[in-house]
């Protein structure tokens, strides 16, 4: 058996042996300057505040209508779940599927709506 993995012990002493041949990274003869608490305080009074880009910034109006639209389309959802519900438990209509996927469709609307909601309008 170990004429057909002759080749492996080479190429494991090879693979061993090539860290020797590396070049070694020399450490800088000047150790870095440190700046003190006060020199890091004044430079950050110093830089500018840096306004962020329109793309990133969401108006508060626009916050107001995105969660208006998120709302509207949980309303309509939870209507259409507790529709569909009525018809499989009152009537019997073979509907419970649908039902399901709406309730699942309505309680992860309910979950994003909660989340933005938290992240957009309650102050951290």
């Amino acid at each position: 058996m170990s004429t057909h993995f002759s080749w492996l012990h080479p190429l494991v002493l090879l693979s061993f042996l090539s860290c020797a041949y590396l070049p070694v990274c020399l450490a800088d003869a000047e150790p870095p300057t440190t700046a003190t608490g006060p020199q890091i305080l004044e430079e950050f009074g110093r830089q500018q505040p840096q306004t962020a880009a329109r793309s990133t910034t969401i108006a508060e109006h626009e916050r107001q209508v995105i969660m208006f639209t998120i709302g509207a389309a949980l309303l309509l959802l939870l209507l259409a779940t507790a529709s569909v519900g009525i018809a499989v438990g009152v009537f019997g209509k073979p509907l419970f599927l649908l039902h399901m996927i709406l309730a699942g469709l309505t309680v992860t609307l309910a979950l994003v709506h909660v989340i933005v909601g938290l992240v957009w309008f309650f102050p951290f």
